[in-house]
């Protein structure tokens, strides 16, 4: 067996998830914890106390992951995702001063809140804001620079799903095809008669757990086998993301009912790498971050055969996201050019099924909501939908205002359902503040 202090730096890199879930730590708030103001490796050498890790993963818990997300190629192997050599795109910015005075009632809460007190309440690292295009709001904390680049966690997830949903509009993939037939490996696992479909939307039935507190637990084994450090020469488990997949059983019926689980993303990204013959970080490039006219390479973290984990290990530039979103906004049109089909947003905004979503353990975190393309739809009266990652990172698109919200965070809580009752109605706030300039 692998040691679980092991284990546990594989664990950070798989779910994104802080190790504060599991041992309680004092709860600094975003000025004590600020990276800067700990001293966080700092000097030349920094002194031992203020080394982070990855050897003993206190690279990824609080505060130190307050660092670490600004600097995960320090800590993990990765895979470049290249930007445009040229036909960069810049924003116009017209600076709002007013929206940090937008007042909001948090969920489960009578006080008032300000937009402004709302980004130090959740540990922003940065935030940007758009409205009909240009950039009407930006704001850098801690260790974030505008030319930095920031941990995506399951944000990652949406770029995938994006990718497997253009491949099906292509005529690449045939959404009603089961996963074995394009990775015949995956034939005697769960996925093998999971639709493209069923994938792309998570609701495949499969006995997989990622409840890091049980120690018998799936997530342990896949976490030991992404892990890309050697392996003990007791180990003999999967090695590698992929050899994982192959082992995943069915627990029920397909189509059944939404269970969000990061192994749906991973065997969605296998499944387009087999079919294209090109890597995530590749693919991704090609399609998508030249075209749109990025400056900042992206990255990704991988495991030991060189395999990106594809539920979570993106890693990018503020600017350069707000790209992304502002495409999908413009139904996959930027920078002069159709990135993406039209049909296929119009795709995602029209959402998953809203029943099979409620039979979820998010039905009552998040009622009304639905999930497509590895997209979270709001099914609200501003027709709003986001990409969405532990911690607090957010693409957040709403039609009705014209406005996009690129959202990067590392807040102590890994679960949304922690940070949600002050960023949701903070956004809506925004964007109603918006409608009316």
């Amino acid at each position: 067996m692998m040691k679980r202090s092991q284990l546990t730096i594989q664990l950070s890199i798989i779910l994104s998830l802080s190790l504060t879930e599991i041992c309680a730590q004092h709860r600094l708030n975003a000025d004590e914890s600020d990276p800067q103001r700990m001293g966080w490796m700092q000097g030349f050498p920094p002194p031992e106390e203020k080394i982070i890790s990855a050897a003993d993963g206190s690279f990824f818990s609080f505060p130190a992951l307050r660092y670490s997300v600004c600097h995960m190629r320090q800590f993990m192997p990765t895979a470049n995702v290249k930007a445009a050599p040229k036909n960069r795109y810049r924003f116009k910015v017209k600076l709002d001063s007013g929206i940090d005075s937008v007042t909001f009632i948090p969920l489960n809460s009578d006080q008032r809140m300000t937009w402004e007190t709302s980004l130090t309440e959740n540990y922003t690292d940065g935030i940007l804001i758009l409205h009909k295009g240009k950039i009407v709001y930006e704001k850098y904390f801690g260790e974030l620079k505008p030319d930095g680049i920031h941990a995506a966690m399951s944000v990652s997830k949406t770029f995938t799903g994006t990718l497997g949903a253009l491949l099906v509009e292509e005529g690449i993939l045939d959404e009603n095809k089961m996963g074995s037939d394009y990775v015949p490996e995956l034939k005697n696992s769960a996925f093998g008669d999971a639709t493209i479909r069923e994938i792309l939307d998570m609701t495949t039935a499969l006995k997989y757990s990622e409840d890091y507190a049980d120690s018998n637990a799936e997530i342990w084994s896949f976490a030991a086998a992404g892990n890309p450090f050697p392996k003990p020469s007791s180990y003999t488990g999967p090695t590698n993301y992929y050899d994982y997949l192959v082992t995943v059983q069915k627990n029920g019926e397909h189509g059944a009912a939404f269970g969000y689980k990061t192994i749906n993303t991973d065997a969605m990204g296998w499944i387009i790498s087999r079919v294209t013959g090109k890597s995530i970080p590749q693919l991704l490039s090609e399609k998508i971050w030249v075209p749109l006219g990025t400056h900042f390479d992206g990255y990704y973290q991988v495991d030991g055969a060189g395999i990106a984990f594809a539920g979570g290990g993106f890693n990018a530039n503020m600017r350069d996201m707000a790209m992304f979103g502002e495409m999908i906004r413009n139904k996959g049109k930027f920078n002069k050019q159709q990135i993406v089909p039209e049909v296929l947003v119009e795709d995602i905004m029209n959402g998953g099924s809203q029943d099979t979503f409620r039979k979820s353990t998010f039905g009552e975190l998040l009622p009304g909501w639905s999930y497509r393309n590895m997209w979270w739809i709001l099914h609200n009266d501003h027709g709003a939908f986001a990409a969405r990652g532990v911690h607090g990172q957010t693409v957040y698109i709403d039609p009705k205002a014209e406005m996009v919200i690129v959202r990067f965070a590392s807040h102590p809580e890994a679960k949304n359902a922690k940070i949600d009752p002050t960023i949701l109605p903070g956004f809506q706030a925004v964007a109603e503040y918006l409608l009316n300039e």
